[in-house]
Parts: C-alpha cells; structure tokens; sequence
C-alpha cells in the first residue's frame, strides 16, 4: 500500500475525496494487523522454553552445557 489516507483517523469510517478510502471502497486490502503475528510467535517461544525446561527435557540432562544460553534471542 503506497496511497496514504489523506485526512485525520477517523475509525473506519470514509471520507469522501481521499484516494485510499477510495481504494478501500473499491476492495483494496485493509492494512493487516502484527497483533496475530505477535501472539504466534510468543506461542511458538513458550512452546519451546516449556519442551527446553521440561522433566528430561534437553536443559534436564545438561545437553545445554555448562551455561544454557537457550531463549537468548
């Protein structure tokens, strides 16, 4: 998306002579949110550090070394 709104937020609602909601009035698509793509990479990290520092996990029999560096991402 290169046409910016040309106009203050208005919530959703359309102004009448701005070329993006122009564009959204004729089926452009939205601008996609980073909430959802936010929560699935926090899901993918916690699955991950519960199967690190589970009961026989990696972390459990010291596969990690002497210091566990895991999560330092």
């Amino acid at each position: 998306m290169r046409t910016k709104h040309s106009h203050k937020p208005n919530f959703g609602r359309r102004v009448e002579g701005c070329p993006r909601c122009a564009e959204l009035a004729a089926g452009a698509e939205p601008v996609q949110s980073w909430r959802p793509r936010t929560d699935r990479n926090e899901g993918i990290q916690q699955r991950a550090q519960q199967e690190h520092f589970a009961p026989g996990g990696p972390h459990a029999r010291g596969a990690c070394g002497p210091v566990c560096t895991f999560g330092d991402w």
